[in-house]
């Protein structure tokens, strides 16, 4: 369960479709990078790209989490925001994704977790496993200082956790897989 979540659409008139025209927002959990939908409450100050307290308590903003959404029941603009949001959080929770870069390993006899990160392909993992058993990374500017072919770690990281939103991923590293329809 999330407990802050960042902003990425506010409708303040709600869906265009349903019954219920009640302020609304689109959310990105900040610890998961769970998608919600909440109901806002009617004194409530909301601004796109701001966190926002939405776990169990007293809530300021968010009077009912709806639920789970989809990457495809966003809206255009919060799809345009979430990339944004994203590196905000991969920023300030940097110290996890250093971690993870650390610790992965293999998936498979064929497939490793590094292997899954756009801009880390084949010769970029050689050379971080090399550079990582001398000593580990500290943070994203040793990352970039020692393996200066990887570009931008956090932007590698954004790709990833978008393409993760958006279900097109066979393996899910960072996020929650969707959910889909039993049939």
């Amino acid at each position: 369960m999330e407990d802050y979540a960042w902003v990425v659409e506010y409708l303040p008139r709600g869906r265009a479709v349903g019954s219920r025209q009640e302020p609304i927002v689109q959310l990105v959990g900040d610890q998961f990078f769970t998608l919600l939908e909440a109901t806002v409450k009617p004194d409530a100050n909301i601004t796109v790209g701001s966190r926002i307290f939405v776990g169990k308590g007293d809530r300021a903003e968010v009077d009912r989490i709806k639920g789970r959404i989809e990457y495809s029941e966003l809206t255009t603009g919060a799809k345009d925001i979430v990339p944004i949001v994203v590196r905000k959080i991969i920023e300030g929770r940097e110290e996890i994704f250093i971690k993870f870069i650390n610790k992965a390993g293999p998936i498979s006899m064929r497939v490793h977790q590094l292997d899954l990160i756009p801009g880390i392909g084949k010769k970029n993992m050689e050379l971080i496993l090399k550079e990582r058993e001398k000593k580990p990374f500290e943070n994203f500017a040793d990352l970039k200082a020692r393996a200066p072919t990887v570009g931008d770690p956090a932007a590698v990281f954004v790709h990833r956790i978008v393409s993760e939103m958006e279900g097109k991923e066979r393996y899910y590293i960072f996020v929650k897989p969707p959910q889909r329809a039993q049939y």
